[in-house]
């Protein structure tokens, strides 16, 4: 005779338990809060309160500050304007491009500089950067640290990079002609003086702060490698410099896009140093020294000065075309 008596089954749920049960939660496949009447929740006038400040605020400032100055810009590109008087402005056609393009002097050696400016931190401040991740990815002591000295020239503004740089290359007191022994000497050298220089002078300047940068993209590329890869072409007999070129580097495609983009937008916004060192005059010239000396000053000239501001928007604006299509249309395509 068994002992045990059988387990009384469970009564059944009452009517309307599974609508009280699910009162309150998720619609399947909405992913909507539901009442106790099963009706979406509606925004309160607090939330659309919170949210228009959140939306709005933000979207005022980039109107007031970037895009209305970028149509103005644009405007009086094709205006004459002395900057004192509205009833001034006068129509001006093309007559300021023409100006700039074929009878600007400054002009194309600000072109030729900025090109060079371009062609140096692609060489020479990006490959340096890209050596130091690689470098301090390879979990050696300290790594923290050394990452920590190399950023920090990365948080100092343009300008103050250059006045670090001229008590540096000073020429009679510079640390750099104190280590070549010409300090106070006529043989002593001028680099921010000498135009023939200079603008490598100002390069190595702006690489000391693009290298730290680049070096930071590319540590956060190389964590994002797998490492069954790495571990994948050394059981095939690649040594090391195979597996990075033919393997990793490869794989960080993405942040090498993003790399290209800020290289090519960091040597057109090479402003700040060249301003502190001269002015961007005597071998300094840039598109951007350019634009800031033809809006501000005594010999301003609103037209000329926007029209080459335009010029230096749609040269940025290549770069930023490129990344955007890029990368939205590899989402499209996914």
């Amino acid at each position: 005779m068994s002992t045990t008596a059988e387990k009384p089954a469970a009564p059944d749920s009452e009517p309307g338990a599974a609508g009280r049960t699910t009162a309150g939660k998720s619609q399947p496949g909405t992913g909507r809060r539901t009442g106790k009447a099963g009706r979406v929740r509606r925004l309160t006038r607090r939330d659309k309160f919170i949210l228009a400040i959140m939306v709005g605020l933000p979207t005022l400032i980039q109107l007031l500050l970037v895009w209305l100055p970028t149509l103005f810009s644009i405007a009086l590109s094709f205006t004459r304007w002395n900057g004192l008087d509205l009833k001034d402005i006068k129509a001006a056609g093309t007559d300021n491009y023409r100006y700039v393009v074929q009878d600007y002097p400054p002009f194309w050696p600000a072109i030729q500089h900025n090109v060079l400016w371009l062609v140096f931190l692609a060489l020479i401040a990006t490959p340096l950067g890209l050596l130091l991740a690689v470098l301090l990815d390879q979990k050696i002591r300290g790594s923290k640290i050394y990452q920590s000295i190399f950023f920090t020239p990365v948080m100092l503004s343009l300008a103050l990079i250059g006045i670090i740089w001229q008590l540096f290359y000073n020429r009679d007191s510079g640390l750099l002609n104190y280590l070549l022994g010409t300090a106070g000497t006529p043989q002593a050298v001028d680099w921010f003086g000498n135009s023939n220089v200079n603008i490598w002078a100002a390069m190595v300047a702006a690489t000391w702060r693009h290298a730290g940068y680049v070096m930071i993209l590319y540590l956060a590329g190389l964590k994002g490698v797998d490492p069954s890869l790495k571990e994948a072409a050394s059981i095939d007999g690649a040594n090391a410099a195979q597996t990075f070129f033919r393997i990793v580097f490869p794989a960080m495609r993405p942040v090498n896009i993003v790399i290209v983009v800020i290289t090519i937008i960091e040597s057109l916004r090479a402003f700040d140093i060249v301003y502190v060192i001269n002015r961007g005059t005597n071998g300094l010239e840039l598109i951007s020294a350019l634009v800031i000396q033809n809006l501000i000053g005594e010999g301003q000239v609103i037209g000329v000065g926007s029209s080459l501001a335009v010029i230096l928007l749609v040269i940025s604006l290549i770069p930023i075309v490129f990344y955007l299509i890029r990368t939205f249309g590899k989402e499209s395509k996914a």
